[in-house]
């Protein structure tokens, strides 16, 4: 699994563990671990905790008891058939097509204003394109290299959730500004993509942290994270026609529920334009 995913998980049981009346020293208060036990840390960490959390943190739990009962440790999986309260249905907030033409534009519109030096205008440029062009993950953004970049194609393999590795299109603007970006900084070979000044990787941080930059200075939505970015990308495909299972293979998700959630985004902006221009819609 992923360095996010263990320490997740860990933080999960551990947090699970400390709420134990009498957890003990050893590992006996697992086996001690009584369906009506978690139950109670159910009902108590709700008050608490939101309900995607709790989701994350019985994925954690599941996953453990079943790691404890295939090695014989304990005798059955307390967390089966537990029922967890629903999840929220949110839908995912995305910028539209003129916005991210307009985040962007920024990085060399910063440059030409003497804001920045071109190195750090072409980096930030492509690292929003791949993005965007990609619908990549943040992690497999930052963990790119250049041997998995195949600019006559205009795609780039990269690494996601499962270790499962996937080919995404990112179209040839983007590969035109990944020339120049590697060309500005003087980069190539089999070493990251995205690197700072030092020339060392690029961490989620910084990437965080520019994207936050170039929002404020093109007057669009704080709240946008690089994961949004990805939002926008499945959006604005489904909108233009894209298959969904298509577009589930683009995100790596491995259910299509997952990819599912942005049809209703569709489906809602359809509605709110046939309510606007039929003449029998209202």
């Amino acid at each position: 699994m992923s360095p996010c995913t263990v320490r997740n998980y860990s933080g999960a049981l551990n947090r699970l563990r400390g709420w134990l009346p009498s957890s003990g020293s050893g590992n006996e208060c697992w086996i001690r671990l009584e369906t009506r036990d978690l139950r109670n840390y159910l009902v108590e960490s709700g008050k608490t905790l939101s309900r995607t959390t709790l989701h994350n943190h019985f994925s954690a739990i599941r996953s453990f008891f079943g790691f404890l009962v295939e090695n014989g440790r304990v005798a059955a999986d307390p967390s089966s058939g537990m029922v967890l309260p629903k999840m929220p249905r949110m839908l995912p907030v995305y910028l539209s097509k003129e916005q991210m033409v307009q985040l962007l534009e920024a990085p060399m519109k910063r440059l030409e204003s003497g804001g920045s030096d071109a190195f750090e205008a072409w980096r930030d440029r492509a690292a929003m394109e791949v993005l965007y062009g990609g619908g990549l993950r943040v992690s497999e953004l930052v963990g790119l290299d250049w041997d998995r970049v195949d600019l006559s194609q205009g795609s780039v393999r990269v690494l996601g959730k499962g270790s499962r590795e996937r080919v995404c299109p990112v179209g040839h603007v983007c590969a035109d500004v990944l020339r120049q970006y590697r060309h500005v900084a003087g980069l190539g070979g089999c070493g990251p993509v995205f690197v700072n000044a030092r020339g060392k990787r690029l961490g989620v941080r910084s990437v965080q942290e520019r994207l936050k930059l170039y929002l404020r200075l093109s007057g669009l939505p704080a709240d946008i994270t690089p994961h949004k970015l990805r939002h926008s990308y499945a959006t604005h495909l489904l909108d233009g026609g894209a298959d969904i299972r298509v577009v589930q293979e683009l995100l790596g998700h491995a259910n299509l529920a997952t990819t599912q959630i942005y049809t209703h985004v569709t489906m809602d902006r359809l509605r709110k334009a046939h309510l606007q221009a039929h003449p029998r819609a209202r």
